[in-house]
């Protein structure tokens, strides 16, 4: 007969219970930020392979809906100091896609203006985009998507957020400076 004890299988499971999964973060907020991280990624995919970033996208579209404007007036709009638009547009001019002109009004600024490319990939931009927000809200009908839009434009203007101005730009990384080799 042996008499060696054998270890209590209800020992054994008593760490795994009181190991018990932390429950899975639930609310309105913490859905809008998954979402909006999901999405993000998502179209951030969709227009690199036009070329482009985001931060490229939102600054072709707000040239677009006020040509003439001048970066100070932009990096007003974006809540960044004018530097960090010099830097940023200089990326869009480099890739043909913004143009500086002399402003007719005060020489010493310049006043923005999308170029014939900037105009097509903005074009190209907005099927992306639509394509986009087709995959994104596939599961709700077009009552549902208009009744969406509607509550978080509310939530967006009670939380006094720049309509059209994504808050990234405060966050974003300064581009690489080019080497000169």
């Amino acid at each position: 007969m042996n008499t060696a004890r054998q270890p209590d299988p209800s020992a054994a499971r008593a760490p795994a219970q009181a190991a018990a999964p932390a429950p899975a973060p639930r609310g309105a907020a913490f859905l809008l930020a998954q979402i909006g991280a999901h999405a993000a990624g998502r179209f951030a995919a969709r227009v690199t392979t036009l070329g482009l970033t985001p931060a490229d996208v939102g600054l072709l579209r707000m040239v677009a809906v006020q040509p003439g404007r001048s970066q100070r007036a932009l990096a007003e709009d974006l809540g960044v100091v004018p530097s960090r638009v010099v830097a940023l547009i200089d990326v869009l001019e480099e890739k043909r896609l913004v143009e500086r002109r002399r402003s007719a009004e005060d020489r010493r600024n310049y006043e923005l203006h999308l170029t014939a490319e900037g105009r097509q990939a903005l074009g190209a931009v907005s099927r992306a985009a639509a394509a986009h927000e087709d995959d994104l809200l596939a599961a709700l009908d077009p009552g549902g998507r208009a009744q969406l839009l509607e509550l978080l434009e509310r939530v967006a203007a009670q939380q006094e957020l720049t309509p059209g101005v994504h808050p990234g730009y405060r966050t974003l990384a300064k581009p690489a400076a080019k080497r000169k080799d």
